[in-house]
């Protein structure tokens, strides 16, 4: 059995490009709080590893987790879902 079908697919988007094959991504997620049963809406901030570093800022992609690549890059690209428009 695969053990990649049990790990995290997340789509979001890239807000950074900190360095050499490596991305600022942020994800939307909602929960419900446990007492007045509102749905919040929160956002987390993962770093990504881009091999091919064919991410740009504002870009959607799809990533997947993967074993510790850095101190903080816990995933990595898996494709690129819609680029974002180039503006001159």
């Amino acid at each position: 059995m695969s053990d990649r079908k049990q790990r995290k697919n997340i789509t979001g988007t890239v807000t950074s490009r900190s360095g050499d094959k490596s991305i600022k991504v942020t994800y939307d997620y909602k929960i419900r709080h446990p007492l007045y049963n509102k749905e919040i809406k929160q956002k987390t901030v993962v770093h990504a590893h881009d091999e091919q570093n064919e991410c740009a800022v504002g870009d959607r992609i799809s990533i997947m987790e993967t074993r510790p690549l850095s101190k903080l890059k816990r995933f990595r690209v898996v494709k690129v879902l819609h680029k974002a428009p180039v503006i001159d």
